[in-house]
């Protein structure tokens, strides 16, 4: 069986349409996919700092052709995509931090991270506010105020921190960044056709 290392952070509009795309993938594939929460904003500021001159207006016109194809993607993906929201850029080092409590169970955190997704591009509503992550974890039946707890602990600042240099180290730029086999490196929802080839080829 494969892995794919799937590298996300919970803020990125391409990652929440990576996560629900590639999930067909692993079934069609009969690969085994591996959650990494990791914070996009340290690989940023590591390797890619240029994204911020984006936003600010530098590049404007290929930020908003990028924009298009969001929603285009979207609405093939049959999601909703209330995006950008007045929150945006989210800070989202709180919310990953949860996901990094939970890392090791991996199917509570792919259904808190789905239900973070929802929340955030859904629901327009603001995934770092402490309330609203106590929500989403309830709604998981997750206690709420005991993730947040464990959340502010040295060793998940530390695992957050790790994933995300384990990350760059590893060549990532951006969110989502995806492993096959341990090696081959894949970014981004478009690139999923190209995840597929390497699993089947794998397999």
């Amino acid at each position: 069986m494969t892995t794919i290392e799937f590298f996300f952070d919970l803020s990125s509009p391409w990652t929440r349409l990576a996560f629900h795309n590639i999930q067909p993938i692993v079934a069609e594939t009969g690969s085994d996919i591996i959650w990494r929460p990791f914070l996009v904003g340290g690989v940023f500021n590591a390797v890619n700092d240029s994204i911020y001159r984006a936003r600010d207006g530098e590049g404007a016109r290929k930020y908003e052709h990028q924009m298009q194809s969001l929603y285009e993607w979207a609405d093939l993906a049959g999601l909703p995509m209330r995006f950008p929201t007045e929150f945006h850029p989210v800070k989202s080092v709180n919310i990953m931090r949860c996901c990094c409590v939970i890392e090791e169970d991996e199917e509570t955190l792919h259904q808190f991270a789905s239900s973070a997704f929802h929340t955030y591009f859904g629901e327009g509503r603001n995934i770092d506010d402490i309330d609203v992550i106590m929500q989403i974890a309830d709604q998981c039946g997750i206690d709420g105020a005991e993730i947040i707890a464990r959340s502010r602990s040295k060793k998940i600042k530390d695992r957050l921190r790790a994933n995300t240099d384990e990350a760059i180290d590893r060549g990532a730029y951006g969110s989502p960044t995806m492993f096959v086999a341990g090696t081959r490196m894949y970014f981004g929802n478009d690139q999923l056709p190209l995840v597929r080839k390497a699993l089947q080829s794998c397999s």
